[in-house]
């Protein structure tokens, strides 16, 4: 994998989500610069545009789930362009659209770690653990379901993109963010052994430790996965997202956390997701966004080593 070649691949669509906007989150992000932001660090930046997929109908659940169809589609699109750009070494960026995108993408992932005999470790920053299943959601919203997807527990159209059931294996993931968990979520959360770091833990421990811990055990060896769902962050600084919860990182630790991904020098490829320009205020949350990702790939504070 070579950090220096990137690819930007836009995937417009609020398709699993409870909100309609966050279809126009890649183009917010285009407009606040994300490319020249990464080709001034040096980057070489290739925006593949945007996958056509199935418009959003808008319908009531059916059989526990909104736009089954619709949602297999787009998924499926997302998982071929992500896993094209892997294969040819260049590290995608998916810029969503609704966080039910990363099933696509990161079975895409742990497929190209499969086939390389890579090992895979994701970091799933949100203020939700999206481990829902139709059985506990009454809402039906797919976006509220990715975690549970990969890791084998919902339907099977979305279980078994990748090829391999499950996607992943819930030992590789690393959830730090969340303070938004339903009831039934947490028991089914607990039983299957996810790590999670949620605010909570933040606030007694710090981003420090949390990311210390998140990142351990990375080598040389390691596909570095960051899907970022940018109501990870406080709303007060990001409001422009459809699903918004108080208590998040601040613009300090948000940033403190991009760094030490950077640090590791794992990264191979990130998700940008639920960014929803329609309730956001003058693109302020699509710059913040684009200001993490900066960080992401090297700008720090500080002149470091």
């Amino acid at each position: 994998m070579n950090q220096r070649h990137i690819s930007l691949i836009g995937a417009p669509t609020d398709i699993g989500a409870g909100a309609r906007g966050a279809s126009m989150g890649p183009e917010a992000l285009r407009v606040a610069g994300l490319a020249a932001t990464l080709e001034g660090h040096g980057l070489e930046v290739q925006d593949r545009g945007n996958l056509a997929g199935p418009a959003n109908p808008w319908l009531p659940p059916v059989d526990g789930y909104r736009h089954l169809n619709e949602v297999v589609a787009w998924n499926e699109l997302v998982h071929e362009a992500v896993l094209a750009e892997l294969r040819l070494q260049r590290l995608p960026i998916l810029l969503g659209g609704d966080h039910c995108l990363g099933i696509g993408s990161i079975s895409a992932v742990a497929r190209h770690c499969r086939e390389a005999g890579r090992k895979l470790r994701v970091l799933w920053l949100d203020a939700h653990a999206d481990f829902n299943t139709s059985v506990l959601t009454p809402s039906g919203n797919i976006h509220g379901m990715p975690v549970a997807c990969l890791c084998g527990h919902g339907p099977q159209e979305l279980v078994r993109i990748g090829g391999t059931v499950p996607a992943l294996n819930p030992k590789t993931l690393r959830q730090i963010g969340i303070r938004s968990v339903d009831p039934g979520e947490k028991r089914f959360v607990h039983e299957v052994g996810l790590e999670v770091f949620d605010m909570r833990y933040i606030d007694e421990m710090g981003m420090r430790h949390t990311m210390e811990l998140a990142l351990a055990t990375l080598d040389a060896n390691t596909h570095l996965h960051v899907s970022f769902d940018v109501d990870f962050l406080d709303p007060d600084i990001a409001p422009g997202v459809g699903t918004t919860v108080p208590g998040g990182p601040t613009y300090r630790e948000a940033q403190l956390c991009m760094e030490m991904i950077a640090d590791s020098g794992r990264l191979a490829s990130l998700d940008v997701m639920e960014l929803n320009p329609a309730l956001d205020l003058r693109n302020k949350t699509a710059a913040l966004a684009v200001d993490l990702i900066e960080s992401l790939f090297g700008k720090s504070t500080l002149m470091r080593d």
